[in-house]
């Protein structure tokens, strides 16, 4: 299939910075400006958004121009990096480790309007853990998520306001079968759209790591980077609904197959030191699949 717009990673100056932070928690400059370049991106870009960064206060500078180390600040290392468990367990359902109990796991909240924010933010969060409304303030997963949901709750004080309740009985609208329900409550269509560009984008990789005799350090960081952007765009909406209430196949776990080849290689080839802590957070995950990856070649 020939490239199209559709294909091109979609990466902004900010997620490019932050995809660079080393284990020490520093950005090197000069990588950053070889980084951008290779994707495009103008050296007016990256100063204007480094100055912005430090300005909102989760870097700190220390020397100028493409001499300069960023440092991250607390605040930002809180929201730099994906949650390695959940990727985990997408792999592990994509291998059937995972199955569904056929349990529909509910959580209601009536959160008064003296303590908005709170309402808002865990709202967010619910949605966030994949959560879809069944009507106000009432949420649905066909995954166990009470501890996440009562740690974010306990975080803000709003344990009186929060009902949980499991079902092996949900009827929606006169919906009961569970694959149906899935199709009702969450976008499937969009998802698989979403890992579909996905996946087009790690087997174009994939196919250039492995016949590409010549990358050098910048390139294997240009595609690190495309990798974990276009792989946190596409699960980010991802509820992660088990697969017995998917359509058969589903384009996710192709996905994820070939974004776990791609990684497997860029570890082989080794990644630069210091390298990037993305790489060690994607390494912890893609070594437990790495001889279910190795069985399919590139391209499949």
């Amino acid at each position: 299939m020939p490239p199209t717009q559709d294909d091109h990673a979609e990466i902004s100056t900010r997620v490019l910075v932050e995809s660079l932070v080393r284990e020490d928690q520093t950005v090197d400059a000069r990588e950053l400006y070889a980084v951008a370049r290779a994707l495009g991106m103008t050296d007016l870009q990256v100063r204007l958004c480094i100055k912005r960064l430090v300005a909102e206060g989760q870097f700190v500078q220390s020397g100028r121009g493409q001499r300069a180390v960023l440092h991250a600040t607390a605040d930002a290392r809180r929201a730099l990096y994906p949650d390695v468990e959940f990727v985990r367990f997408m792999y592990a359902q994509d291998r059937g480790e995972a199955p569904w109990d056929g349990g529909w796991h509910l959580v209601a909240f009536a959160v008064p309007e003296s303590a908005r924010a709170a309402r808002d933010a865990l709202r967010e969060h619910i949605v966030h853990l994949g959560g879809a409304p069944l009507q106000g303030g009432l949420y649905v997963s066909a995954n166990p998520w009470e501890d996440l949901v009562r740690a974010e709750v306990s975080r803000l004080g709003a344990d009186d306001y929060v009902t949980h309740l499991t079902s092996t009985d949900l009827r929606v609208g006169g919906i009961h079968d569970p694959r149906e329900l899935a199709n009702r409550l969450w976008p499937l269509g969009d998802l698989a759209h979403a890992h579909r560009r996905l996946a087009r984008i790690a087997r174009d990789r994939l196919d250039r790591l492995h016949h590409s005799t010549s990358l050098d350090q910048p390139q294997l960081l240009t595609i690190a980077v495309e990798l974990a952007s276009e792989f946190t765009r596409a699960m980010e909406a991802d509820p992660l609904l088990p697969p017995e209430l998917l359509p058969r196949p589903w384009p996710g776990a192709q996905a994820r197959e070939l974004v776990a080849q791609c990684w497997l290689r860029l570890l082989q080839l080794a990644a630069p030191a210091p390298a990037p802590r993305l790489f060690r957070l994607y390494a912890d995950v893609v070594h437990e699949v790495a001889a279910p990856a190795r069985t399919a070649g590139p391209g499949k």
